[in-house]
């Protein structure tokens, strides 16, 4: 990483651990949640993580943030948490991640548009090259088509895309673990009536479910949340938002050393091409 300052490639690690820990959560929702609570799973994840932060910062947004917090709280947790279960639920796992690896173009296009910012070549280039890189990893040929769960996942994309750079755009007074518990506990709060109407309840909860709750709260809420934020608050948003691709790349590698899931051929080349744009697009904005 010699073309990266010591502090920004810091940054830039602490940031990536967050898509790092998501990319676990299909391993722990299939081998330790209980099915078709999906949710009651994304609920459970942020509601009790966002109270707990907020107990722990006892901080609170100036009057004129409320307005702010609210809509970014529903684009980066509540409306997005609720779009990628419907994608989940009605599109493979493979077809949701391509769709939703457009985001740092999409990130890109708003800072150009609104801002008058416009991203190197290289980096525009190199998150093409994800996308297709996304497509060589987790595609195949059976995929099948479900327009509404296209539609679920492209404005997912873009209410995480759209989340991530007005957070940075509008830069908010409050600390990262402030900020973190807001943005959770509005989301929560956004998922709490649709985990009730659409989730049967959860009955006889065993200790290994309990314990994958938790995880997901702790560490896929709590510490990964944080740590974007951080991110957000540190680096550029399309810089932040290259890296939601590892999420499905880190999902894909604990598949294949605890699943036995196999990476070879097209997608060992995809995952390749995925790391490597990633890198690329960090590089071209570190040389800005």
């Amino acid at each position: 990483m010699a073309f990266f300052t010591r502090h920004l490639a810091v940054d830039l690690l602490l940031t990536a651990l967050a898509p790092a820990i998501w990319g676990n959560t299909y391993i722990v929702t299939s081998q330790f949640l209980p099915p078709d609570r999906p949710f009651i799973a994304a609920l459970l994840r942020v509601l009790p993580a966002g109270i707990a932060l907020l107990l722990w910062s006892r901080q609170f947004p100036q009057r004129g943030e409320w307005w702010k917090l609210i809509i970014t709280g529903i684009l980066n947790i509540g409306a997005f948490q609720a779009l990628l279960f419907i994608a989940a639920y009605r599109l493979p796992g493979g077809l949701a991640a391509v769709i939703g690896a457009i985001q740092p173009l999409l990130v890109m296009l708003l800072a150009w548009c609104v801002d008058r910012q416009r991203s190197p070549w290289l980096a525009v280039v190199s998150a093409c090259a994800g996308i297709i890189g996304m497509a060589m990893l987790l595609l195949s040929p059976r995929t099948v088509l479900d327009s509404l769960g296209i539609g679920a996942a492209f404005l997912g994309a873009v209410s995480m895309a759209l989340g991530t750079w007005l957070s940075r755009r509008w830069a908010l007074s409050l600390p990262v673990v402030a900020m973190t518990g807001w943005q959770l506990l509005i989301g929560g709060i956004v998922l709490l009536p649709i985990a009730l109407l659409v989730d049967p309840p959860l009955h006889n909860i065993t200790p290994l479910q309990v314990a994958g709750y938790v995880w997901l709260c702790v560490a896929g809420a709590m510490l990964a949340y944080g740590l974007w934020f951080r991110g957000i608050s540190r680096l550029s948003p399309v810089a932040v938002s290259a890296m939601s691709l590892l999420s499905p790349v880190t999902a894909v590698l604990l598949g294949w050393i605890f699943l036995g899931q196999k990476i070879e051929g097209m997608a060992l080349a995809g995952l390749i091409v995925v790391l490597a744009s990633v890198l690329s697009i960090q590089r071209a904005l570190a040389k800005r």
